[in-house]
């Protein structure tokens, strides 16, 4: 899978310290190991841009942005990839009672360090992300450079009302997660009945509605026209909107991967733009 992504002309991976703890119940880290193994095989370090993260919970600790946590993340992420560097570390999950201030003088100091060479975050408040940003500015520290939100055709509202202006005055890049709605835009999942073709499928309950059916719908017109998926339509969509740079999106087989990478060369006309942006408001 990671040979195909790379063999296809890309190069920017995301990853986390938390995934799977899932798994077992543990501490995570299993993706890094993996990619890390991958990396040191094919000794392609210099051709991955890689992101990861710190901070979320998992089966050993809670959410967690202090100082002392943070600096034991990093070095344990960056042994598990095998690198001396992160390309964009990402604050995975904001605690809310660790002072912003700790935060970035801890990520500061990463990034002079060498560890880092740029600072992002996902799942923080609109009002903690304001704080966080207009610290760094005043102290002259390393600022948050991306923003990793939930944002999709299905779930705009938040994100479009409560951080889309923060990122663009800020101009931070915006990477959304669930860019496909945990696979609800696929198509995969159209009636309750379909809730049980995966695991998480009950977890997409609240999208089977008048108005997740009305996307799937657009979806489905966009894609017969272009002659392509309507995976690849809903990824296409959101480098159409502000500050969005590129959608995170995951694939379990090589057929997923390429009709992911598909998006990349989609070209979303006008009528196409009107439709889904109509449908999903």
């Amino acid at each position: 899978m990671l040979d195909t992504f790379i063999e296809e002309g890309f190069n920017f991976i995301d990853t986390a310290d938390m995934y799977s703890y899932w798994i077992d119940g543990g501490s995570g880290g299993q993706s890094e190991t993996i990619i890390g193994n991958w990396m040191k095989a094919r000794g392609n370090r210099d051709q991955v841009i890689l992101a990861t993260k710190g901070g979320g919970a998992t089966g050993v600790n809670e959410i967690d942005a202090s100082l002392t946590h943070l600096l034991k993340s990093i070095d344990n992420s960056l042994k598990r990839l095998q690198t001396d560097y992160i390309d964009l570390y990402y604050l995975h999950y904001d605690d809310n009672k660790t002072p912003v201030e700790e935060t970035l003088t801890t990520l500061d100091e990463m990034v002079k360090a060498g560890k880092v060479r740029h600072i992002a975050v996902s799942n923080i408040s609109p009002e903690r992300l304001k704080e966080s940003l207009e610290f760094s500015e005043q102290n002259s520290l390393s600022k948050y450079q991306a923003l990793q939100p939930l944002y999709n055709l299905i779930e705009r509202e938040t994100y479009e009302t409560d951080y889309a202006p923060i990122a663009a005055e800020h101009n931070l890049s915006v990477f959304p997660y669930s860019a496909l709605a945990s696979g609800f835009l696929t198509g995969k999942y159209r009636s309750e009945d379909d809730l049980n073709k995966s695991p998480r499928g009950q977890g997409l309950a609240k999208y089977i509605n008048n108005q997740g059916l009305k996307v799937l719908n657009a979806l489905d017109q966009t894609a017969q026209k272009h002659n392509t998926t309507m995976a690849a339509v809903a990824l296409a969509w959101l480098p159409t909107r502000e500050q969005v740079h590129a959608p995170i999106a995951s694939a379990s087989d090589k057929t997923q991967l390429l009709q992911i990478l598909q998006s990349v060369s989609l070209k979303l006309d006008k009528e196409d733009l009107e439709l889904l942006n109509m449908v999903s408001k």
